[in-house]
């Protein structure tokens, strides 16, 4: 998936936000696979921003990775608002940025239930000042889903940012 004008506008407003405010950014995404990560790197100039981006899929790379508790993905399960407070927790100590992202959720076609609908996704969003996650449900294919999803972790950034 190549971002469109739009994401890839979006995606320079934030940079340039976190720029003029001398803030540092990593990624922890699940469902999306990187996909944020890519869109903010094929941004010129994104290193001045962008310091890493962690991709851990299994719960076993978030616990590893990104010190997500064991437990914590076996009470609440991976895609929670626990986990993905977790993530970005994680992402922003092992990077040392000033932000962190996370995604977490149910990409489709399979993996959904009544309680966690495929769809439903997880950010969280981590700073000096704390943590906090935000669901959203997306729609469509899994394709569909994950561009949807690395559409809205963009715009949360810069809502989280600007």
């Amino acid at each position: 998936m190549t971002p469109d004008e739009e994401e890839y506008r979006a995606a320079e407003t934030l940079l340039a936000a976190c720029r003029a405010r001398g803030l540092t950014l990593a990624t922890a995404e699940s469902c999306t696979g990187g996909l944020v990560a890519a869109l903010l790197t094929a941004i010129p100039g994104a290193s001045a921003v962008f310091e890493r981006g962690f991709v851990t899929y299994s719960n076993a790379a978030k616990n590893e990775t990104l010190d997500v508790a064991a437990d914590l993905i076996a009470t609440h399960g991976a895609v929670s608002r626990e986990v993905a407070e977790a993530m970005a927790a994680g992402a922003r100590a092992r990077a040392g940025t000033s932000l962190a992202l996370a995604i977490t959720g149910i990409a489709g076609p399979e993996g959904g239930s009544a309680e966690k609908p495929v769809g439903l996704v997880w950010f969280g969003l981590a700073r000096a000042d704390g943590t906090k996650a935000i669901a959203k449900k997306f729609v469509g294919s899994r394709d569909a889903i994950r561009a949807a999803a690395t559409t809205e972790a963009i715009r949360l950034l810069q809502e989280f940012v600007i």
